[in-house]
């Protein structure tokens, strides 16, 4: 019994030294076939082939330094796989996975661990990252990499992959991705697109980041579906837009943020640059946060309520007639419904009045709720001393939430 165990861990010492010479020896399109066990890292695929463990426990371990796996060919798959332990450089983006130059490549049902990147992919497309879990290294989020990071990368997909304490999940120069059903947990920025135009969000679950969704500088840009929920600290944003054309933000629910949405509104150019329409904005401090002005939106049939703040402005600016509001309930309408169309007989308005001062200055905020000042917004409201600024108007409050 004594030598059968000997040899048998005798046998998994050599299938671990000798995986590279295994891929080396390979033909092209052929399948390595893995037992349960552990495997040296630092591997490089250079052909098309596929890696699979046919057994559970299956892990390609780096030493710690480096990239546990590099994949510079095409139609490469990787299947049922625990990669970890890849090395702790920034500046050499160390990952659990490298995808260079190449398309059709499969990750599928991999979890990715104590490595500092996950998956890095420069130049990659049409390929599908499915099924798996990818973490960081365990550490402060300062010291965490990516768990996704994509460059000049296009028409991939990411589907049911779940992402968690990791730092970012970036696309830089990098188009036509679908991101659809993944979760993504407890990181920084969760998704975050800078000049990365036609990518898709569709039905992925958010919770517990800094920011879940950023949008930097993206054309034809489509959030559906979504549920962005909780996302961290006082200053936690539920989704930024900034530099958008063509931005369609749908059936969305966004709940129990510091700010929903974070709308940059200083775009040059006339036309009208998101639409935000049919989604759930509630029980956020801030709704609708808009940064210089409030135009070239079209705000259609959302629910909005529950808010501490519907919406709010930081500087100075009147109201633009660029936007197009109408059809969303508010549960701060006060108006009637008299001929029964479920439509309020007169405009919602949302004024900023003295007591919101502290958008300006947030020295003012201090004071904020307290006896004085809601004294004062009350005053302002019934006999205002100074006209109040005008943020948005709905032409067509709805007043049931539910139909």
């Amino acid at each position: 019994m004594r030598f059968i165990f000997v040899l048998f861990l005798f046998m998994q010492i050599v299938l671990a030294n000798s995986l590279q010479n295994a891929i080396d020896k390979a033909s092209a399109y052929d399948t390595i076939k893995l037992y349960s066990g552990v495997y040296k890292g630092d591997i490089t695929i250079n052909k098309p082939l596929t890696i699979l463990g046919i057994e559970k426990g299956v892990e390609i371990k780096g030493n710690g330094n480096g990239t546990v796996i590099k994949i510079n060919s095409s139609d490469v798959i990787l299947k049922n796989l625990i990669i970890s332990n890849s090395g702790d450089k920034f500046y050499d983006i160390d990952s659990a996975i490298k995808i260079k130059n190449s398309k059709r490549c499969l990750i599928d049902r991999c979890t990715i661990k104590n490595t500092l990147y996950g998956i890095d992919m420069s130049m990659v497309s049409d390929s599908n990252i499915t099924n798996n879990k990818i973490t960081s290294n365990g550490k402060n989020i300062e010291f965490r990499g990516n768990g996704l990071k994509l460059y000049y990368s296009s028409n991939n997909l990411f589907f049911k992959n779940i992402i968690k304490d990791v730092k970012d999940i970036t696309l830089n120069y990098s188009h036509n991705n679908i991101f659809k059903e993944n979760r993504f947990l407890n990181s920084r920025f969760a998704t975050h697109l800078s000049l990365s135009h036609s990518n898709i969000l569709e039905n992925n679950f958010y919770q517990y980041n800094s920011v879940s969704i950023m949008i930097m500088g993206a054309k034809n840009t489509k959030i559906v579906k979504n549920k962005i929920l909780s996302s961290k600290g006082s200053a936690g944003i539920g989704v930024v837009i900034k530099g958008v054309s063509n931005f369609k933000f749908k059936r969305n629910i966004v709940k129990f943020n510091a700010k929903g949405l974070y709308i940059e509104g200083g775009e040059k150019g006339k036309g009208i640059k998101r639409e935000i329409i049919g989604n759930e904005i509630s029980y956020n401090k801030e709704a609708l946060h808009f940064h210089q002005s409030i135009k070239d939106n079209i705000i259609i049939d959302n629910r909005i309520f529950g808010n501490i703040d519907d919406v709010v402005k930081d500087l100075p600016s009147k109201i633009n007639s660029s936007n197009i509001i109408k059809r969303n309930y508010w549960d701060r309408y006060k108006g009637f419904d008299r001929d029964g169309d479920n439509i309020g007989d007169r405009p919602y308005r949302v004024y900023q009045y003295f007591s919101r001062l502290w958008e300006y200055n947030n020295k003012v905020k201090f004071f904020y709720a307290s006896p004085i000042m809601s004294a004062l917004n009350f005053i302002s409201e019934l006999a205002p001393f100074i006209e109040p600024n005008l943020l948005i108007e709905d032409s067509e409050p709805i007043l049931k939430k539910e139909l």
